[in-house]
């Protein structure tokens, strides 16, 4: 694993050695730790590798609720990729979220995946960079790209238009303290984090004990609040499943630090007031994003709240998140759409402060 300075980052992916094509693996470098989330980030369907590196002598500061405090020159990377649809080296992807044959150890089998673009978050001594490198055909290496890329995907439903992001884009979610701008991650957090990794070398190990054991963290202990893990058929409730997805999918934008804080709408995971969810609460400026709905949140009416009709859209006026995403995700808005509709009905024509 190579550090670089900020006016020197380089051209190309494999100079940072994080994760490298070897073969027809792509592998970790020395010293990445991969990881996952409870509940990931919605993006068209896209599967992701997910890495840590942390300079040796360091170590993650343990937070409860907030992100780790992370020390200078930590390299965090995520790898978006597909499944293939057609068979080893076939140009096809599929559009699923099993991911039971992606992995190979630590690493990942690129006869069996076509790779998109690998984002590093890099904590320089003035803060964090977000830089996006896109991957070539022959997946040997990816190239930086500042200026984000337009790339046109096949698969078995169709073609679709996969969207890199700029590097200024990166801050419509990373910047989630909207008062200082900073770019900050968003994941390295206990909520997100409290659960088992399948895919190390020596199998399935609790992520954060792995993490205090092998050093990268000081130590560990329970969040207020541990996501769920969104799919169905998890034994988390409802409840605790639809509070999850809102957390990872909106909460850092509507948060009270985040850059919806004037909306007074917050779906991060520690909020818990009724009306500052969304249950009866007016938009405060949605425009045609209201979908000329009243309320964010109509409890026992899904089809009748701004949450869900924006969730569905994929107009770029009207869809939430803004960027990230082309496509609805079926099984995420069917979740919400359950969640809203098990909440016990209320008038919000008649209802006072919640």
């Amino acid at each position: 694993m190579q550090a670089f300075a900020a006016d020197a980052y380089p051209a190309v992916l494999s100079d940072w050695g994080v994760v490298v094509a070897k073969g027809n693996r792509l592998m970790l470098g020395a010293g990445v730790t991969p990881y996952d989330l409870a509940t990931p980030l919605f993006t068209d369907y896209a599967h992701k590798l997910r890495t840590i590196w942390i300079p040796a002598g360091s170590t993650a500061r343990f937070e409860t609720d907030d992100v780790f405090g992370l020390p200078v020159g930590t390299v965090l990377s995520k790898t978006f990729y597909y499944p293939r649809a057609s068979g080893p080296q076939g140009n096809e992807i599929a559009i699923t979220e099993d991911h039971n044959r992606d992995f190979a150890g630590e690493g990942l089998d690129l006869a069996r995946v076509r790779l998109i673009e690998t984002r590093l978050l890099v904590h320089q001594p003035h803060g964090w960079d977000a830089l996006a490198y896109v991957w070539n055909e022959n997946q040997r290496d990816a190239r930086l790209e500042i200026a984000g890329e337009a790339l046109k995907l096949a698969s078995q439903d169709g073609e679709f238009t996969y969207l890199v992001p700029t590097r200024n884009e990166c801050a419509s979610c990373h910047a989630s303290d909207h008062t200082s701008g900073k770019l900050a991650p968003i994941g390295i957090a206990a909520r997100h984090l409290d659960k088992d990794y399948d895919h190390y070398r020596d199998g399935t190990a609790p992520q954060l004990a792995r993490w205090v054991s092998t050093g990268l963290l000081d130590r560990a202990g329970p969040s207020t609040l541990r996501n769920a893990i969104w799919q169905p058929g998890a034994f988390d409730d409802l409840d605790d499943r639809a509070r999850t997805y809102l957390d990872i999918n909106c909460g850092h934008c509507h948060n009270p630090r985040g850059s919806a804080d004037t909306s007074g709408l917050f779906l991060d995971r520690l909020t818990t007031n009724p009306r500052a969810l969304g249950v009866c609460k007016p938009p405060i400026a949605a425009g045609r994003g209201s979908g000329g709905r009243a309320f964010a949140i109509v409890p026992g009416g899904a089809d009748e709240s701004i949450l869900v009709y924006r969730m569905v859209s994929t107009d770029p006026a009207a869809m939430m998140p803004e960027i990230g995403r082309t496509m609805a995700h079926q099984a995420g808005v069917e979740l919400i759409r359950r969640w809203v509709d098990s909440l016990a009905p209320v008038d919000c024509g008649h209802a006072t402060a919640l």
